[in-house]
């Protein structure tokens, strides 16, 4: 790979710093990025400024040169405020996946390429095959880290100059490289939740940007529960964080079973036969790579990262929209996330979750 260079999306944690040492072991010219994607003083828990240290003992550790840019516009404009959005419509929005599409592989890559990198890489487990011109995603060695489910809005533009060097590696053999080489985040803890809260509440970090009204918990028969703390910051499914443990005469768990945004009313249930859904409509769908020739087909697929895969047929409508139809009905899906679908080893792409179809209510 003589003269051939690489810039690795840096993040502070042990998979990017591995990536950027295997790339320096197999002879690329490897540059190191660090991207700010999000300014403290609009709130949440920053560790941007640890992470950055990380980073440079990493690059300097390894021998290779670093720098640092601010992509917090890009983030702010292309992902935090539909974020922001779709929680105002009682959706449950996944920020992460339109992270990788707006920024990790827009302006990053934008700047790669305006320094003269031929690719840019970074620490996904996920995996990637060009043939005939076509850039293929598969799913990583490690099931357990996948991370492909975030990557499904990929474009083959986006695709074209990647390169994902941990997706044939299992994390403990990562952190095994980490430690042979003595890199100091080699035993660094995994970052968890949204990039841009760390480690805050999340009910308390939007309150910061959309207030919300109490309400009432009520069941489907209109008994009156409970106080909620805003419709719109309560999930499909959800059953902790309802303060409804102590109802003298209730036995079982209680459930988000369904949300009334435009009178403020959060219905719950003991019933998680309610959370059953049996399809759904998915808007920009982004096949990877390319739309099927055939309209109606059977794959797999999953609504949540990690989620084990489920057999579906797939219908591609008229109006560019996919249905999904369940083999057996799923729990717990909601609007606002994103349906990826497999084949094999293959994602062929996902949708945003438009609407969902419930097994028991049917106005929806």
């Amino acid at each position: 790979m003589e003269n051939k260079t690489v810039v690795v999306g840096m993040s502070g944690g042990v998979d990017s710093s591995v990536t950027a040492l295997l790339l320096k072991q197999q002879g690329y010219n490897v540059v190191g990025l660090f991207m700010k994607n999000w300014d403290e003083k609009d709130g949440g828990h920053c560790t941007a400024e640890q992470d950055y240290e990380d980073v440079r003992r990493v690059c300097n550790k390894i021998g290779i040169p670093y720098y640092t840019v601010n992509f917090t516009k890009e983030y702010m404009d292309n992902v935090f405020d539909s974020f922001l959005k779709d929680y105002e419509k009682g959706r449950t929005p996944n920020p992460d996946v339109l992270c990788n599409r707006e920024v990790k592989f827009k302006p990053f890559l934008k700047f790669a390429k305006s320094i003269g990198a031929d690719y840019i890489a970074t620490g996904h487990y996920a995996q990637i095959k060009h043939c005939d011109d076509k850039h293929y995603l598969l799913r990583a060695v490690d099931e357990n880290k996948d991370q492909t489910y975030f990557l499904n809005q990929l474009s083959q533009t986006q695709l074209q100059d990647v390169l994902f060097p941990i997706g044939h590696l299992k994390k403990t053999q990562v952190r095994e490289i980490a430690n042979e080489y003595g890199l100091v985040n080699a035993n660094k803890k995994d970052s968890t939740g949204i990039c841009f809260i760390g480690e805050r509440k999340f009910r308390e970090f939007l309150k910061g940007f959309i207030p919300a009204q109490q309400g009432q918990l009520m069941t489907l028969d209109g008994k009156v529960v409970g106080k909620h703390e805003g419709s719109m910051y309560y999930t499909i499914g959800q059953r902790k964080g309802l303060n409804l443990g102590g109802i003298k005469g209730e036995e079982g768990r209680w459930f988000v079973v369904k949300k009334d945004i435009k009178n403020n009313i959060v219905y719950v249930s003991h019933n998680e036969d309610l959370l059953l859904s049996s399809e759904l409509i998915a808007s920009n769908f982004n096949f990877i790579p390319q739309i099927p020739q055939d309209k109606v087909f059977k794959c797999k697929a999953r609504y949540r990262h990690r989620q084990p895969l489920f057999d579906v047929q797939v219908q591609i409508l008229e109006n560019g929209n996919v249905k999904v139809l369940f083999d057996t009905p799923q729990r717990a899906v909601n609007e606002g996330q994103f349906v990826v679908l497999y084949d094999g080893e293959l994602c062929l792409g996902g949708g945003y979750i438009d609407c969902v179809k419930n097994c028991y209510f049917t106005d929806n």
